[in-house]
């Protein structure tokens, strides 16, 4: 399952992002949206779990959690239409 993680701190590395996440199990890949201008985080970044159950917990557990000096949201991400 894709999720999508909004209003990330700008600080935070994708490594960090990474073990928030593999608290609730098997972490795919994680990848954190960046600026080609400035090389800074945009504030937001792309988890993928293999696992339903897990990516679900992760959901329940981290959204609005505080990382960093910010209140993550966390959801599936949607699909992209083409």
């Amino acid at each position: 399952m894709k999720l999508i993680v909004r209003n990330l701190d700008r600080a935070t590395t994708e490594e960090e992002l990474k073990s928030i996440f593999q608290e609730f199990g098997a972490v795919q890949s994680c990848n954190l949206v960046i600026d080609g201008a400035t090389g800074l985080s945009k504030g937001f970044g792309f988890v993928e779990m293999p696992k339903v159950g897990e990516a679900k917990a992760a959901i329940k557990n981290l959204n609005d959690k505080s990382v960093g000096n910010s209140k993550i949201r966390v959801k599936k991400a949607e699909e992209k239409k083409a």
